[in-house]
């Protein structure tokens, strides 16, 4: 099973940011497809889901500037990143649960990427 997130970069507040998963090694449409974020010094935090239905789930701190997709025939999921501003520092990471509902605790998904990191300047 392989998770490849790839996208980040540094940017400037209000900037915005594509990021990319790919799925390799699972039945993708068994997933729901999760990203998290890890800051320095910080836990590691719930950003967004999307099953493979397409329902989604955001974290508040992100409502309104983030959206997540995927492609089910591409084994791939996307986090859109709008109006990033410096509190969105962090390593993003793209995750994998063996189920149809999501969740927002990293120790209900089965898989992990190794992350991508995105850096946004004042």
């Amino acid at each position: 099973v392989q998770l490849q997130a790839s996208g980040g970069g540094l940017v400037q507040t209000g900037a915005s940011l594509r990021l990319s998963c790919s799925a390799s090694g699972i039945t993708f449409r068994r997933y729901v497809m999760g990203w998290f974020r890890q800051a320095p010094g910080k836990e590691r935090e719930f950003v967004s889901a999307i099953t493979y239905g397409g329902i989604t789930k955001y974290a508040d701190s992100v409502k309104g500037r983030f959206d997540v997709s995927r492609d089910n025939a591409e084994n791939t999921a996307w986090l859109q990143m709008d109006n990033l501003e410096p509190g969105d520092t962090a390593v993003y990471y793209c995750t994998a649960r063996t189920s149809f509902l999501s969740s927002r605790d990293p120790n209900d998904y089965n898989y992990w990427g190794r992350g991508t990191q995105v850096t946004v300047s004042s």
